[in-house]
């Protein structure tokens, strides 16, 4: 991060520069300048002559080392997303993260491009969305949080879970559409895990929906207009 002092030579930053970082790449993740980059990486080489050597060999790797290493990529942006349900950030305290951020961009590129690698691509199919343009992304998210509002108002109105083929108003078509698209979601295990404990938690027994036979039943605490019991 800017501002923070390092002792030289930084580890984190040579061992990238091994891997075959360039470093004007190393300097964007960390936040650092070129030059002070370039300042540990030469007290490492001196320390550690093979240091540059090891670097240029492994920006000359053939493709096959490149995919081992993509697929590690992909490995750990599934791992992130399955336990927090998110893609990795540019704006994570983790250099990983960071680095990880910005391979997944240059790999949404290309799959808008038609020149995405298909190990990549099945590997990434889990992630649902995960190659859609950002500012797509946020318009649906927008929609998602829309809709799972509306629920929880018509819910809390008093209304049974609202139905997709036999409603009797535009707003119930709507949202029992929504509704209907969750639970498809959720037979997949392609919900995302954040939406799912909202929906548990807000919303309970959206899976199960209407009971046969049973009267409307609101979420606890509902406004339904009964009187109070004295």
């Amino acid at each position: 991060m800017a501002g923070v002092r390092r002792r030289a030579p930084d580890p984190e930053w040579v061992q990238m520069y091994r891997q075959g970082v360039p470093v004007s790449r190393i300097a964007v993740l960390a936040g650092a300048a070129e030059a002070t980059v370039r300042y540990h990486l030469q007290i490492a080489a001196r320390a550690e002559p093979s240091l540059r050597g090891e670097h240029a060999r492994t920006v000359q790797r053939p493709a096959k080392k490149q995919d081992e290493r993509g697929l590690k990529n992909v490995a750990d942006i599934v791992a992130l997303y399955r336990v927090e349900g998110r893609l990795p950030s540019s704006k994570s305290a983790s250099m990983r993260e960071r680095s990880l951020e910005s391979w997944l961009a240059a790999k949404r590129q290309q799959s808008q491009n038609g020149t995405l690698s298909p190990a990549y691509r099945d590997g990434l199919r889990e992630i649902p969305g995960w190659d859609t343009p950002r500012r797509q992304k946020e318009q649906r998210e927008q929609l998602w949080n829309q809709r799972f509002a509306e629920l929880a108002a018509y819910r809390a109105a008093g209304n049974d879970w609202p139905l997709h083929k036999e409603a009797t108003s535009e707003q119930e078509r709507l949202l029992g559409v929504w509704l209907h698209s969750q639970r498809i979601t959720y037979r997949d295990r392609t919900l995302r895990p954040d939406r799912e404990q909202r929906l548990n938690t807000e919303l309970p027994g959206w899976r199960q929906g209407r009971r046969p036979g049973r009267r409307p039943q609101p979420l606890p605490g509902a406004d339904t207009g009964a009187p109070l019991e004295k």
